[in-house]
């Protein structure tokens, strides 16, 4: 079980991609999409003594951003959250300054958005 925080301060305890939102999870607003599986929040996350913006959810893998498939999976990742409010739930590991964890957006873990790309 992993705990992640911001600003020093525990925020959720998950180890089940079935939670629901009422749980405790830690809530960030997205802004800013890099491509189809990387985004930006607005205040840092803090995960084993390290702090960092970006997000890489886990549970699918979309194509790279040079491909028309990658601008179109980056699109729909944009429509979906830009400027709206995630749930960041268990954490993995810092993946080049990207904090890989189980995201849910409106309830529903963001890799069941994709699953053309899981």
């Amino acid at each position: 079980m992993q705990i992640l925080s911001t600003f020093g301060t525990p925020l959720a305890l998950c180890n089940d991609k079935k939670i629901t939102r009422r749980q405790a999870m830690a809530e960030f607003r997205v802004n800013n999409i890099v491509d189809g599986d990387t985004f930006d929040v607005s205040i840092e996350w803090k995960w084993h003594g390290k702090t960092g913006l970006r997000v890489r959810p886990t549970g699918y893998d979309a194509p790279e951003l040079n491909t028309h498939e990658g601008q179109i999976a980056k699109n729909v990742l944009q429509r979906l959250l830009l400027g709206k409010t995630v749930d960041l739930g268990k954490a993995y590991r810092i993946d080049r300054g990207r904090l890989v964890c189980d995201v849910y957006f409106n309830g529903k873990y963001l890799a069941d958005y994709f699953p053309k790309y899981q």
